[in-house]
């Protein structure tokens, strides 16, 4: 992915890179239930072809639409870091004699690496509270598997199952929901942070 941003960034025509950015940012743009039906109608069956015994609801085919899902997202936040490097490094670069492959990967992915780095965390957080996908591909089924083929059920998808109405209010499955919540949120939040320390760590460097 990293080479498909420089190749975008470095080597692409200003023409070129203006018409494909805008439609890795309309893939962002597809509502998750689609890739959901996409996973199950398209993945799955393929994967079965492949791995006999797969379950119809898997953790597989869900984990591969939703890394399908996040690439625009990354693709898009790291485009924009890479064109974002000042210009006169580059011209330093040539300057010391370097050529343009060096310069791109030794010069503008090092001075873009915190937006790099950053795009990939708040991907992984976007994945991690993701319900839809998850939710109709990877079954309800709630285990503790490190099995891919077999159906699983996200903290996510929990919380939407609970909240349906077929668990009695104000019982311990009911209030189960809130403490699986709250280690959602402390999951993203810790990611959310460490970005951006991320990001400010390597600014610093680059400043």
């Amino acid at each position: 992915m990293l080479i498909q941003e420089v190749a975008l960034s470095e080597y692409a025509p200003n023409n070129f890179r203006k018409t494909v950015k805008p439609l890795l940012e309309l893939l962002a743009a597809v509502p998750t239930v689609v890739y959901g039906f996409f996973a199950l109608i398209v993945v799955t069956p393929f994967l079965q072809g492949i791995i006999p015994n797969l379950s119809g609801f898997n953790s597989l085919s869900a984990g591969i639409v939703m890394g399908i899902m996040i690439i625009p997202f990354i693709s898009s936040l790291s485009e924009d870091a890479l064109h974002a490097v000042p210009y006169s490094l580059r011209e330093a670069s040539y300057g010391m004699g370097a050529t343009k492959l060096q310069t791109a990967f030794k010069v503008a992915v090092p001075a873009a690496s915190s937006g790099i780095i950053v795009s990939v965390i708040l991907a992984i957080s976007r994945a991690i509270g993701e319900t839809m996908i998850v939710a109709i591909a990877a079954g309800q089924q709630p285990r503790f598997t490190f099995n891919p083929t077999v159906p699983v059920e996200t903290i996510t998808a929990y919380i939407v199952q609970v909240s349906l109405g077929d668990v009695q209010h104000d019982s311990i499955e009911y209030r189960t929901i809130f403490a699986a919540g709250i280690t959602l949120f402390v999951f993203t939040f810790l990611l959310n942070t460490i970005s951006y320390r991320i990001r400010k760590k390597f600014r610093q460097r680059y400043e």
